[in-house]
C-alpha cells in the first residue's frame, strides 16, 4: 500500500507459504473470492494455512535495502536456492525478490485461479520451510508480480488481450508473448487477488513489473479494445495504479513498481504509458530498470552505454532524484522526505562483459546520486560475488 503522506509504512514478511495438498496433510483452507472477468462464476483461491505452528510474519523494510532476484524455478530447487541464500547471508545483501507471477503469467503458489494447459510452471513445494529458513537469517522477501504481459491469461481470456488490428486475434510481440490490455478493468481484480493471496502467504513486499503497454513488435498492427480513446495511455495506467493502491490499502502491504530506466530522463510516456510522476503517489518504492545495456547508442553521448555503467546509472538516478524532489514540493511534502527510488542494476552480460568492476560501478553511482538502496537483476540468477562487500 503506498503511503503518500509524510511517512512511509514500514511493513514486511517473507516468501510465499506454499504447500502441496495431500490427503495425509489434510490442511485447512482460507477461501478468498475471485470473480471471473467473463462470467459470474466465482473461483476460490485455495491457500493452505500453516499446520505446523509456523506463524506468518512480515519483516520491516531494511534501510538500506540490497537485494537480488530469484526465479520461482530456482526457489523450488534446494541446491540452487541455497547457493543464493548463502550469498545473501555472507555478503552485504539483505533481501531477495522472488517471482509470484512470472513473465508468462504462471503463478508460483498453489491456487484455484483459472488455468490453461500451458500453466504448469515452476512451483515451490516446500516454501513454508524455505520461508522459515529465510526468516531465521533475517532476509526480507519481495514477491514479484508481472502484470500486463501475460501469455497464459491471454489464451484463457482472449477478449481481454491486446488484439491485432488487421484480422483480429491476439497480438504478439517480437518474442511471441502477449499482453492484457491495460484498460481491461476486469483483469485488475485478478491482480488484486493475487496480491492479497501473496501477502497473506507471508511476502513482505509486492513488486509490480510489466506495468505498461507493449513496447516492441508490429506496433502498426495493434489494437486496444479496452483502453478508451478519450484517455491517454499514461492516464489509463495511472487509473490502474490508483485502483491497486485503493484495493490494497487495508492490508498494510508495502508495494513497489518497476519502470523503464528511461522514465528518469524522459518527460513523456514513450508510448508505453509509464510516467515517473504518475507512479510516485501510489507505491512505497519506485524501481527504474537502469540497465546500461538497455540504453540506445549515443544516449548521454556514449557510443555504447553498456560500457559506461557508472555514468549511465549516475545520470539517470540523479535526474530521477531531482524530479522526485520537485514532485514532493508540489505535493507539499518536506524536503527531508525519504526517497522512494530504488534502482534495478545490471548483473548480466549484454552490450559488454559485466564483471565485478562494472557491477560495483553501478552501486557506487547509486550512492553518489544520493540514494542508498538497490537491487541486482540477473535472469539466469548468476551473480557476481566479487562485486559485493562481505557481511
Amino acid at each position: 500500500m503506498a503511503q503518500w503522506r509524510n511517512v512511509l509504512v514500514w511493513a514486511g514478511g517473507v516468501v510465499l507459504l506454499f504447500i502441496f495438498l495431500t490427503a495425509a496433510a489434510a490442511p485447512r483452507f482460507m477461501e478468498i473470492k475471485y470473480r471471473s472477468p467473463l462470467a459470474e462464476e466465482r473461483f476460490a483461491s485455495a491457500v493452505a494455512e500453516s499446520s505446523s505452528g509456523v506463524e506468518v510474519v512480515h519483516l520491516p523494510t531494511p534501510e538500506p535495502l540490497k537485494a537480488l532476484y530469484m526465479t520461482s524455478c530456482v526457489a523450488g530447487t534446494p541446491s540452487w536456492r541455497n547457493e543464493l541464500k548463502s550469498l545473501i547471508e555472507t555478503s552485504e545483501l539483505n533481501a531477495v525478490v522472488i517471482d509470484v507471477k512470472d513473465f508468462t503469467g504462471r503463478i508460483a503458489f498453489l491456487n484455484n485461479f483459472p488455468k490453461g494447459p500451458d500453466q504448469r510452471g515452476c512451483t515451490v513445494s516446500d516454501l513454508k520451510e524455505f520461508v522459515a529458513a529465510l526468516h531465521s537469517s533475517g532476509i526480507y522477501v519481495i514477491g514479484r508480480i508481472s502484470v500486463f504481459q501475460d501469455a497464459s491469461y491471454s489464451r484463457l481470456f482472449p477478449e481481454l488481450a491486446v488484439e491485432n488490428k488487421n484480422g483480429g486475434g491476439i497480438w504478439l510481440d517480437h518474442k511471441g508473448l502477449s499482453f492484457i490490455d491495460v484498460g481491461a478493468k476486469p483483469y485488475w481484480d485478478y491482480i488484486v487477488q493475487i496480491s492479497k493471496d501473496a501477502y497473506a502467504l507471508g511476502f513482505d513486499e509486492l513488486n509490480y513489473d510489466y506495468v505498461r503497454y507493449p513496447s516492441d513488435g508490429d506496433m502498426e498492427n495493434i489494437s486496444y479494445v479496452w483502453s478508451s480513446a478519450s484517455s491517454t495511455r499514461a492516464d489509463t495506467l495511472e487509473s490502474f495504479f490508483t485502483y491497486l493502491d485503493d484495493k490494497l490499502s487495508d492490508t498494510g502491504v508495502v508495494t513497489s513498481v518497476d519502470l523503464f530506466g528511461m522514465t528518469m530522463t524522459v518527460p513523456h510516456d514513450m508510448g508505453i504509458g509509464q510516467v515517473f510522476e504518475k507512479a510516485l503517489p501510489h507505491f512505497d518504492y519506485v524501481s527504474p530498470m537502469v540497465y546500461p545495456s538497455h540504453y540506445p547508442a549515443t544516449w548521454g553521448g556514449f557510443a555504447n552505454p553498456a560500457e559506461h555503467p557508472y555514468d549511465v546509472v549516475h545520470i539517470a538516478m540523479s535526474e530521477g532524484k531531482r524530479r522526485e524532489a520537485i514532485f514532493n514540493i508540489s505535493m507539499g511534502l518536506a524536503t527531508s522526505t525519504p526517497s522512494k527510488l530504488r534502482p534495478w542494476l545490471q548483473d548480466f552480460n549484454l552490450g559488454a562483459t559485466y564483471g565485478p568492476d562494472k557491477v560495483r560501478a553501478q552501486i557506487q553511482a547509486t550512492y553518489d546520486s544520493g540514494l542508498t538502496s538497490w537491487m541486482l537483476w540477473s535472469a539466469a540468477n548468476k551473480y557476481t560475488k566479487d562485486a559485493l562487500l562481505p557481511e
